[in-house]
């Protein structure tokens, strides 16, 4: 019964959720599609705790979709023990970047009272949900390792099983729990997505990731400027 649930009702909950309340902050409250980036208010340790994270999860997540959408190609790089070894090590090293990023992240929204003020509860709330992603994702790989592999001929046939409409949840159930943490957790993070700042990465243009760093000059002296700390 909770397989049934977690893997083969949760996934369909959590789209929907997403795809509703998506569209309809988007229709109501479009000025809402934003980072709302507190980066002009502290910028250095902003930099710290957004460039890891960004390069680090958005790597981890191709490997996913790869892994979704050419398991076959991706078994086949896997015969090569060398190079199942690189993505593997890869893989857990951009995960752990990505950690690092986050906790400075977290710290920087603690510490930092002007991005402390502007922080809001569904933050904390997807703060805490990323940390547990990512961690219990650096958990199976070191645990549960050549996860590319197994991925590609466990999750994907899942996966697919439901855009079918047929879940099969066989391929989940005989899973590790801390897998399967892993897959929960990550269909709360879909659902909880639209109500939180993430959105901004569905308007954004990922141009940003690669553009040239932005030179802002100020009309003002900064450090005789009054501190409103």
């Amino acid at each position: 019964m909770s397989d049934t649930l977690l893997f083969g009702v949760l996934p369909y909950l959590a789209v929907g959720i997403f795809l509703i309340v998506t569209i309809q902050r988007y229709r109501q409250r479009t000025f809402t599609y934003s980072s709302l980036s507190s980066q002009f208010l502290e910028n250095k340790k902003h930099f710290w705790g957004s460039v890891p994270f960004h390069y680090g999860i958005l790597f981890v997540l191709f490997l996913h979709l790869a892994g979704l959408v050419i398991p076959d190609m991706i078994l086949a790089w896997n015969a090569v023990p060398l190079r199942l070894f690189v993505t593997e090590a890869t893989g857990l090293a951009m995960a752990l970047i990505a950690l690092v990023g986050l906790v400075n992240i977290v710290l920087r929204r603690m510490q930092v009272s002007k991005a402390r003020t502007v922080t809001t509860p569904s933050d904390w709330i997807v703060y805490a949900l990323l940390g547990v992603q990512i961690v219990t994702g650096i958990g199976v790989a070191i645990f549960h390792g050549w996860g590319s592999s197994w991925f590609a001929t466990s999750l994907t046939p899942w996966f697919w099983s439901l855009v079918r409409l047929e879940p099969e949840l066989s391929y989940v159930s005989a899973l590790p729990f801390l897998v399967k943490l892993h897959v929960v957790n990550a269909w709360l993070l879909i659902g909880f997505f639209p109500f939180t700042r993430l959105v901004h990465v569905l308007v954004v243009p990922n141009q940003y990731l690669w553009r040239r760093t932005q030179v802002v000059i100020w009309n003002h002296d900064r450090h005789t400027t009054r501190s409103v700390d």
